[in-house]
């Protein structure tokens, strides 16, 4: 086994803090990964991972050899692409994260023009309304719409997504149609709960350049986009959503607005991707496309 092959077998030891996943990612067998990390750890007579029953973690020593490591892989990586093709056609597999409504609905209808543009990159396609951990769960890149926590990753500001109040016709025959959020507490949401924290987010508005929420009463809660607008297509209350998430529904009448002019402020939207990514060429025109394709959407 050469080096760089033992240096990629260690960085995924260290993103994936386990032996037995590394293992699966590289399809190898553990006893192989194993033998990878001691054999350098022989080489360089240092200790490069803590090993418990529970988790594996850089040692200081094995902390600063993995950006060494990273380095040189890319390097390698750029010099092996340099005479196969041409600077301007990136190669390689991509793992992508996307939300599903985003994905299902913008990104996958659009795919077949970025492959036609690029043949040599192949792209593996998640769509959840989860937050992956990318390093550990080796994802190139994910999108993320909302409030972003201190991850340690990189993020690519790509804009906003304008936010509206939606009900059925049904429902608003039913309960009418409010006017004010004050006029919420006789109404329904279809509560959304965080997949991530189960916790129900409260009703949002902007008044007077300050955001305002209240807790609607609800009777059914969900944990997704798809759910949400199913539910309230059902008539079982009202959701705030992405506008391009129900426009047709919209064109079609199936769907309302509501309270104009109380709608949440617009949700953030990023990129994100570990640190090491930003040498990896296939990802940035990825990044490139998606970025002018979310921009189609924000523009709507």
């Amino acid at each position: 086994m050469d080096r760089i092959e033992l240096f990629r077998i260690f960085t995924r030891v260290v993103e994936s803090a386990s032996f037995t996943r590394a293992a699966d990612t590289l399809g190898l067998p553990r006893s192989s990964v194993s033998a990878a990390v001691q054999t350098l750890e022989t080489r360089l007579g240092t200790r490069l991972l803590h090993r418990t029953t529970r988790k594996v973690a850089p040692t200081q020593d094995g902390a600063a050899f993995y950006e060494r490591c990273l380095r040189l892989i890319a390097d390698m990586d750029e010099a092996e692409n340099l005479f196969r093709r041409s600077a301007s056609d990136p190669t390689g597999r991509l793992r992508v994260d996307l939300p599903s409504r985003i994905g299902r609905l913008i990104v996958a209808p659009a795919l077949p023009e970025f492959l036609t543009r690029y043949p040599g990159i192949d792209i593996d396609l998640g769509m959840t309304d989860r937050a992956v951990h990318l390093i550990e769960e080796s994802v190139d890149c994910a999108l993320r719409v909302g409030p972003l926590s201190d991850s340690g990753l990189i993020a690519r500001p790509f804009g906003t997504l304008r936010l509206i109040n939606v009900a059925s016709p049904d429902y608003l025959e039913r309960y009418g149609i409010p006017l004010m959020p004050s006029d919420l507490a006789s109404h329904f949401a279809v509560n959304y709960a965080s997949p991530s924290s189960g916790r129900v987010e409260d009703w949002e508005w902007i008044e007077g350049g300050e955001a305002r929420t209240v807790a609607v009463p609800g009777r059914i809660s969900v944990n997704s986009a798809e759910g949400s607008i199913a539910c309230c297509l059902a008539g079982l209350g009202l959701i705030q959503i992405p506008a391009f998430d129900v426009v047709d529904h919209l064109k079609e009448g199936r769907l309302v607005e509501v309270m104009p002019g109380h709608s949440a402020a617009p949700m953030p939207m990023a990129l994100l991707y570990p640190h090491r990514q930003h040498l990896l060429r296939r990802l940035k025109v990825f990044a490139d496309w998606l970025e002018g394709l979310m921009r189609g959407v924000m523009a709507a």
